[in-house]
């Protein structure tokens, strides 16, 4: 029984990844949550990895028409960037600050959105100076905890682009810093056959989470699609601060 109740969930973290993956942003984040009720939050983001790239081959897919070539190219190598430091200052960076640093921009971002939200916004362009930024900052979150969502949305919600163009620049943009994280994490904590097993028993359910998730994303309506983008990125930061001020 103990072995099915962890499949169960473990399936459901998996499933959150494949949803994200999919397009329907910030559910991924809480698979290291989930997973870390059965495991060490350090080996449930490693075995996680393998699930995230798979989903990514699929998501790369599903959106190969949809994404932001300007963002790419300026999100992309600052990203890259970030997991470098990442690998970098692992020894020395705090988990702890990580988590509460991204909550509180999180929080800060969306209830600024909300108190603009009856002023009218022009969209806003892509930047090289923001992008570097917080493209940089999102690939050193995902590397410390796959949390590099909110600073990706802070920098792309702003433009306002339509909602596949944002799910397929999110997905594609993902795509290339999990790959990236590869060596990184092979080298801090070398992958081990449970690992690898336990990645293999996922895949289904990440498989069915992409597909349905491409599916979501184009039935939803684009204004409850970003209001859903919105309170997903405020119940996920204020997750961080809570699990640093339970620390």
């Amino acid at each position: 029984m103990g072995e099915l109740h962890y499949l169960i969930w473990a399936g459901l973290a998996a499933a959150m990844v494949g949803l994200s993956k999919g397009g329907l942003p910030t559910v991924g984040m809480l698979s290291v949550p989930i997973l870390s009720l059965f495991m060490s939050p350090v080996k449930a983001v490693v075995m996680l990895l393998p699930i995230y790239i798979i989903s990514d081959m699929v998501g790369l897919w599903l959106y190969r028409k949809n994404f932001s070539a300007i963002n790419l190219k300026i999100l992309v190598p600052a990203g890259v960037g970030g997991v470098l430091v990442g690998w970098l200052t692992a020894s020395v960076v705090s988990d702890t600050v990580v988590k509460m640093m991204i909550g509180l921009m999180g929080v800060g971002f969306v209830l600024n959105a909300w108190r603009k939200r009856n002023t009218l916004q022009s969209p806003q362009p892509a930047s090289w100076k923001k992008g570097i930024f917080w493209g940089s900052l999102s690939g050193f979150t995902s590397f410390i905890s796959h949390a590099g969502g909110p600073p990706f949305q802070v920098y792309l919600l702003p433009q306002k682009l339509p909602k596949l163009v944002f799910a397929g620049t999110s997905t594609l943009f993902f795509a290339v810093i999990n790959l990236a994280k590869l060596g990184p994490y092979h080298q801090l904590q070398p992958y081990g056959p449970a690992e690898l097993a336990g990645a293999l028993v996922l895949i289904p359910f990440a498989l069915a989470g992409t597909v349905a998730g491409a599916y979501l994303t184009r039935k939803i309506a684009d204004d409850w699609f970003f209001k859903w983008v919105q309170w997903g990125l405020l119940a996920i930061s204020i997750k961080l601060i809570v699990d640093v001020l339970r620390a």
